[in-house]
């Protein structure tokens, strides 16, 4: 375990300095560029994105998870990542014109090709990257993405400086790329092959197949709201909904990416170790909502702070969509790493199976709601994520049989703590409310005196992430006993 656990605080400290960067970025960004042009970057990065799930064609996934693990295999999934993404890299470039037309929008063509050359680049540092996950070894990955992150932030700050609009964060993502894949060159351990190979392609085949159609869909879905809006309502509401969003994206970076990335590593070393997950999912999914839910509560009751703070007085009308959002992400936390530990069991076919009915369900909601509007299309997808939670549970019960009671008796110490944590910004924002005279002092000072009712009321309830907090703090003073 304490292997694990020093990759969750590496993989932290890795999402936290990007975050810092992003957020700052974000700030920076959402002040010097208009609705319009956020939105087209929004649209673009939605088939971007979409693209690069079938891209990475699951080959990570395939490295994490398989028992025997040889050169050949590894050789195989650098072919199969390099064939994948260079043929989306074709398909991204030749697409363009026909998604600027579609949206009505020269714009999109613009930064979609730029997006594409992005394609070429990564396999060579995909794969070293899972590796690296694999082994649970989390020190290059840190190294890599810093320097990243810094030189995607001072490219896109400048660029928006200087004037290029809605480009200048697209050159900052091709940027950003090139450093990170250098630095996985760089750290390759000699025992990757350095050259792709055909041998074993099939084997790869057979189950990326399956796992990048999770990603592919999952992408979908979540880039479905902008797809959706972005025809019926037009780049402006896009990018409303977008920074709506963006507040929860801020909580997955900064504390979801880095505990994902451990996950199904942890899961599927659990499975070759113990030839079981169930325990190690149920003590997961409590770590997670004992985080998630709190920070998720807090956002929906300062969410006007937020906004205002981020992204400045024009996003205001993304704070109740924001807070529905919120509760819609709530829910889908429960069983945020299903897809995970299905694959990391090996059983692809059913995590792509239950992605699939995830984001129908989300595209029926937002298209049954989309006519009224914004308001209406966030709750559409709160719907649609409460029902995705029972489609969840029934593919996790089928597959390793993970009990309903025990997913409530995982969650239930969450749910107090939430409530308690809570508890003191709730009734501040009830008896003051939240508007332009105090947002900021509600949002700095509020945030504060969740995070201490957090630690109190985790001590207070004995929650059972208690033990790995005391435990962390212990290793903490006695590193800064040995350093003094």
């Amino acid at each position: 375990m304490s292997q694990v656990r020093q990759s969750l605080w590496i993989s932290l400290a890795d999402n936290y300095l990007g975050l810092v960067l992003r957020l700052a970025g974000t700030m920076i960004i959402s002040r010097l560029l208009t609705p319009g042009e956020i939105g087209v970057l929004a649209v673009a990065a939605v088939f971007s994105t979409l693209a690069s799930m079938f891209r990475d064609f699951g080959v990570a996934e395939y490295l994490i998870q398989e028992k025997n693990l040889t050169r050949e295999k590894i050789a195989a999934t650098l072919s199969l990542n390099i064939m994948a993404s260079w043929l989306m890299a074709l398909a991204m470039f030749l697409g363009a014109p026909a998604a600027a037309v579609f949206y009505r929008e020269p714009g999109i063509e613009k930064v979609m090709q730029l997006q594409a050359v992005c394609f070429l680049l990564v396999p060579f540092g995909a794969v070293t990257m899972a590796y690296f996950r694999r082994e649970l070894n989390f020190r290059p990955v840190l190294i890599c993405n810093i320097a990243g992150n810094v030189v995607s932030f001072v490219v896109s700050v400048w660029l928006a400086l200087l004037g290029f609009s809605y480009m200048s964060l697209a050159w900052a993502g091709l940027a950003g790329i090139v450093v990170t894949v250098l630095g996985s060159m760089w750290f390759r351990p000699p025992e990757l092959p350095r050259w792709p190979g055909l041998k074993g392609v099939m084997e790869v085949f057979h189950f990326s197949k399956f796992a990048s159609s999770v990603y592919l869909f999952g992408q979908l879905g979540k880039g479905a709201p902008e797809m959706i809006i972005g025809r019926a309502e037009g780049m402006a509401e896009v990018a409303m909904f977008s920074r709506a969003g963006g507040l929860i994206e801020m909580f997955q970076r900064l504390g979801l990416r880095s505990v994902m990335s451990v996950c199904m590593p942890y899961f599927a070393k659990s499975d070759r170790e113990q030839g079981s997950i169930g325990a190690a999912y149920e003590k997961s999914v409590s770590y997670i909502t004992a985080v998630g839910w709190p920070f998720l509560a807090f956002m929906g009751i300062a969410a006007f702070s937020a906004i205002r703070l981020v992204y400045g007085s024009q996003w205001e009308a993304a704070v109740p969509l924001a807070k529905i959002l919120a509760a819609a992400f709530a829910l889908e936390l429960v069983h945020l790493m299903s897809r995970e530990a299905l694959m990391a069991r090996g059983d692809a076919k059913s995590a792509n199976a239950l992605q699939i009915w995830l984001v129908l369900l989300q595209i029926l909601g937002l298209l049954a709601v989309i006519p009224g509007g914004l308001i209406a299309a966030a709750w559409g997808y709160l719907v649609a994520s409460g029902l995705g939670l029972f489609v969840s549970q029934w593919y996790l019960r089928r597959s390793f049989g993970l009990k309903t009671g025990a997913m409530v008796r995982a969650c239930w110490p969450s749910f107090l703590l939430t409530l308690m944590t809570c508890a003191p910004t709730a009734v501040w924002a009830a008896m003051t409310g939240v508007h332009v005279g105090n947002f900021i002092v509600f949002g700095l000072v509020g945030g504060l005196l969740t995070v201490l009712s957090w630690f109190l009321s985790l001590h207070l309830l004995k929650h059972p992430l208690t033990a790995e907090v005391s435990q962390t703090l212990a290793s903490l003073k006695t590193r800064f006993r040995r350093a003094g």
